[in-house]
């Protein structure tokens, strides 16, 4: 008698997680995740991350430059080109860094710069018209200004005197071209009208809004009322906690990894007069990160003790993470769901880099992400344990010592074969899932 072992092809393996990532969405909003994610290798690469941490959690590689306890810090879980982005901070002033911690989770610094160098592989093809080898030399820049900022905080420098050049091009223009054509009275007139009595309220008519529900409505405004004001960070110097919801409105269609998720639109006035006078709260239901289901049982236990649930771990990964984090930061729970709260900045916007000038302006965007992303994992690091900041960067730097060239090599090799491999696992989706777009 012969025995045979079938093994389920690839081709298999990413249908039917994509089908079950996806099951609980409803048809509509399936539909739409996967028509964006129909429109390139990049777009199906952000709306499947659970893809890639099912596909390295386990890899060999991270052994040989990490693999450590010490080497473990809060990543931001979903490191890609267009996690990078323009933003503001309480007093208006703008930064720009990472500023969406919806999937981070504490792991092994590698695979935030796994995940982000084959973001940018992909991304270099599609929007930055560079060539297979400029890539890789974009790639080794951004890891040399990772290690470099590594090196530099080990010597002794702080975190927070890590800081990004915006007076550099391309982020001199993208900076300025943000602060010309953003800002809150620009915020409020895109997504405001007046009502009857010459109120604000939300347009529903938008393509980007939905109404609620009276019900529903009720729902949320006691929720930010009662609920809300309790979780935030510095409610009592900051006076946040004194608002009143003027209106409510579901978002729609935002996003690609997390289209299909509840999430709302509430517009408050602030009753503090150092506070504009309206604000945005974006209401957005959190779910456990991809990397979850990676995880042993007794992981899985830990996590559970760490986290009263997923809105509480996207807090403190805020928190740990951000170098300004929103002072509007909170919870609150509606039904059996969590759902993170924090401001919509005026001055949000990601950097198109279907706009780039050339490879020595996306050069020097990759230095930057190098030190932004190296920032993070060194304070998220120094959340973990204050009573010893430096724990991280010291065990990753020793980890490396000499063999720098070596460790950029494994990265960049890896950042090509798994854009790759993105590639293939999107012709694949095309044809069983997917909808075909012009020149796919």
């Amino acid at each position: 008698m012969t025995f045979k072992f079938r093994r389920a092809s690839r081709r298999q393996i990413v249908i039917d997680a994509i089908d079950n990532a996806n099951a609980s969405l409803s048809d509509i909003d399936r539909a739409r995740k996967y028509a964006k994610m129909s429109r390139s290798p990049y777009r199906f690469f952000r709306g499947t991350n659970h893809l890639f941490w099912a596909d390295v959690w386990n890899d060999w590689r991270s052994y040989l430059f990490g693999g450590l306890l010490d080497s473990q810090t809060w990543l931001q879980g979903d490191a890609h080109v267009y996690n990078h982005g323009a933003y503001g901070d309480d007093r208006q002033g703008m930064h720009y860094g990472m500023d969406d911690f919806d999937d981070a989770v504490i792991a092994d610094y590698q695979y935030d710069l796994w995940r982000h160098t084959a973001s940018m592989v992909l991304d270099a093809e599609e929007n930055a018209d560079l060539s297979p080898a400029k890539t890789k030399r974009a790639i080794r820049h951004f890891l040399t200004s990772y290690l470099d900022t590594l090196a530099q905080t080990a010597e002794g420098a702080s975190p927070d005197d890590i800081h990004v050049a915006y007076e550099e091009k391309p982020l001199s223009r993208f900076m300025k071209k943000v602060e010309d054509k953003r800002g809150v009275s620009r915020q409020l007139g895109k997504w405001l009208v007046e009502d009857a009595n010459g109120g604000p309220v939300f347009d529903l008519e938008s393509d980007k809004l939905g109404g609620v529900s009276a019900a529903q409505r009720s729902q949320i405004v006691k929720a930010l009322e009662k609920e809300y004001p309790a979780t935030l960070h510095e409610a009592g110097e900051h006076q946040r906690a004194n608002f009143r919801v003027l209106d409510v409105a579901r978002r729609l269609n935002a996003g690609t990894g997390s289209l299909g998720l509840d999430r709302f639109y509430a517009l408050v006035e602030s009753m503090d007069d150092d506070i504009d006078t309206y604000v945005l709260l974006d209401i957005k239901q959190q779910t456990r990160p991809p990397a979850y289901d990676c995880m042993t049982t007794r992981e899985k236990r830990r996590w559970r003790e760490a986290f009263k649930h997923e809105a509480h771990r996207h807090f403190e990964a805020f928190y740990a993470l951000s170098q300004h984090p929103d002072g509007y930061l909170g919870w609150l729970s509606l039904g059996d769901n969590w759902f993170s709260v924090r401001r919509r900045s005026p001055y949000k916007k990601d950097f198109p880099t279907h706009k780039i000038n050339g490879f020595k302006d996306y050069r020097a965007l990759t230095t930057q992400w190098g030190r932004i992303l190296a920032r993070e994992h060194i304070r998220g690091a120094a959340s973990l344990r204050p009573d010893d900041p430096g724990y991280f960067h010291r065990a990753v730097t020793a980890r490396i010592g000499a063999d720098r060239e070596a460790f950029k090599n494994v990265v960049a090799d890896f950042a090509f074969t798994y854009a790759e491999c993105v590639r293939r696992d999107y012709r694949a989706f095309i044809e069983e899932r997917g909808t075909p777009v012009a020149g796919s």
